[in-house]
């Protein structure tokens, strides 16, 4: 239950999905490799495991121990005389010899080296007389017969210890993991207008970011146990280039993180279980519902789900951009999960007003999942967000046109996603996600929707390989009825604030397909047509192409 739950918290780091934390709205989702898995072992260490006893063998002082030998059996007094006058022979954990299974070359040298080595402990405590003569002649005899495979053995076991000492001294750290991935992305969009005024039918801008560019994006994870029951987990991100979003995060990709190329933190949180179902995360940066909410989608992550930012997840989860707080993830039992959160964005950590831990940006927010069946997955969402800001409204998701009205707002949002895996290879799903913005003080308010369809192929053409399609509409104001002279899409249309949403609906459509080239390397080409971008109807379609390679270590 704790390695789940390390697993499900730590997002990326102990499994795939699962994904780190989110800066800049980007997660990982890397399984690290431990090198000691690399080593060779001995021949005769691989056949005592595949006995399937975890614990090993245990010595014994006399061969009534061995519940599998009889007084009867032909190799009696032989097992006797090894257990009881050198003490060389060994059983397994439940008390048992298994004398009638083979025996390899290498298990009988291991044997052999081991009286050999009670031998010579005899011979240096002045006890030869213990030894006798016919039993020396014997073993020498089995020294000469034998003398390949126990070189061999000996040769094997010194350069084991000889990688273990190099292991233990150039591992990083004895509590802390380092794990990371690195995304490049090459792309670029088609020129395209864009009507400012709808009214007005008149396509007055061009966009002016269509020239193919170069985005990058380095996270490190150090993942630190100080016990089995508790982790502190550091993330570093450093990132170049962007889409350079025109007037809309329509356009926006998921691996985006641009930081001017310095490294910043982007998750400072500590974990602790309690109980066995009860986990609390508390930290200064990575705690917001991106985080610590469950994805039903099990492909979130940017290095390896979806090319663009809206196909990650709902919306909604994004909501006030939170860094810093306190959530906790409750596992009610196997098939329903609790999480919660309170994460403060903006600059949680300046004293000045309107900042701060609670004075600021923040969010509240909870998510039901469940888990019918192992096929099926539900992610049931709610979420309270307050800004404060004096000018202009924003519902922080980064996606679509999250510029909702003017002043300080509150905004209600709800949602729900849905993942059924119809085959191994095969999985549809969706959400749908609803807000409501008001105004303190203010009659109206400001109503948003946005929902995606998705089909996922696992595996397509090769094991590991992913292939995608997601049509669906970012978030769009369909009713705004504030007092007149705060309505945004009356306002942006060339009115004078009227109530009213906005006039045409953006579609989004995407495919990708994820090609595994190793285990740390996958290459992702893919495409995005946007169309009515900005909820316009006189706007031109926008196709973004692009292509992400992701390594991951």
């Amino acid at each position: 239950m704790c390695l789940a739950w390390l697993s499900s918290l730590s997002m990326t780091i102990f499994a795939a999905q699962a994904s780190q934390a989110e800066l800049i709205d980007s997660t990982n989702s890397t399984i690290p490799v431990d090198p000691i898995q690399n080593l060779e072992v001995v021949p005769s260490v691989n056949a005592i495991a595949a006995a399937d006893e975890s614990t090993g063998m245990d010595q014994v002082t006399s061969v009534s121990q061995l519940t599998d030998v009889k007084p009867t059996d032909w190799a009696f007094q032989a097992l006797q005389s090894l257990v009881e006058r050198y003490g060389c022979i060994v059983g397994y954990p439940n008390k048992t010899y298994r004398g009638n299974r083979a025996l390899s070359r290498y298990e009988f040298a291991a044997g052999l080296n081991a009286c050999l080595d009670k031998v010579q402990e005899l011979i240096a405590a002045a006890t030869a007389d213990f030894v006798k003569k016919e039993d020396l002649e014997s073993i020498k005899r089995l020294q000469e017969e034998f003398a390949a495979e126990l070189a061999a053995l000996r040769g094997r076991i010194d350069g084991l210890d000889i990688r273990t000492a190099t292991l233990e001294k150039q591992q990083f750290s004895t509590t802390t993991k380092l794990f990371g991935q690195v995304i490049f992305g090459a792309q670029g969009r088609t020129e395209n207008k864009s009507d400012l005024f709808p009214r007005d039918g008149i396509q007055d801008a061009e966009d002016p970011g269509t020239n193919i560019n170069i985005i990058t994006n380095v996270q490190l994870s150090l993942l630190t146990q100080f016990s089995p029951r508790s982790l502190l987990l550091t993330g570093l991100q450093a990132g170049t280039g962007s889409t350079r979003p025109f007037l809309s995060n329509n356009v926006r990709l998921g691996y985006e993180g641009d930081t001017g190329g310095s490294l910043v933190i982007s998750d400072l949180t500590y974990r602790q279980l309690i109980g066995n179902r009860f986990a609390v995360i508390v930290g200064a940066e990575g705690v917001n519902p991106v985080n610590v909410f469950r994805g039903a989608n099990r492909i979130e992550s940017a290095g390896f789900g979806p090319l663009s930012t809206f196909a990650q997840r709902n919306p909604i989860i994004n909501l006030g951009a939170g860094r810093a707080g306190v959530g906790f993830d409750w596992q009610i039992s196997p098939r329903i999960s609790l999480q919660g959160v309170y994460s403060a964005g903006g600059n949680p950590n300046s004293p000045e007003p309107e900042q701060g831990l609670f004075d600021g940006r923040n969010t509240v927010g909870a998510q039901l999942t469940i888990a019918p069946a192992r096929t099926f997955d539900i992610a049931l969402n709610y979420l309270h967000s307050y800004s404060p800001t004096g000018f202009l409204g924003f519902l922080g998701t980064g996606i679509g046109d999250d510029q909702v009205t003017f002043g300080p707002t509150q905004t209600h949002a709800v949602g729900g996603t849905l993942s059924w895996r119809l085959s191994r290879k095969f999985t549809i799903g969706g959400w749908a996600g609803y807000t409501s913005t008001s105004i303190p003080n203010f009659e109206g308010t400001v109503e948003t929707i946005n929902w995606m369809a998705f089909l996922n192929f696992p595996d397509l053409f090769g094991k590991g390989n992913l292939g995608a399609i997601y049509v669906g509409q970012p978030p769009k104001i369909f009713s705004s009825n504030l007092p007149t002279g705060a309505n945004l899409p009356d306002i942006l249309d060339g009115g004078i604030g009227a109530p009213g949403g906005q006039p045409a609906t953006t579609t989004h459509v995407e495919a990708f397909y994820q090609l595994r080239v190793s285990d740390n390397i996958a290459i992702t080409p893919g495409f995005i047509l946007i169309f009515n971008s900005r909820n316009t109807a006189d706007n031109d379609p926008i196709a973004i192409g692009a292509i992400r390679t992701t390594f991951t270590f």
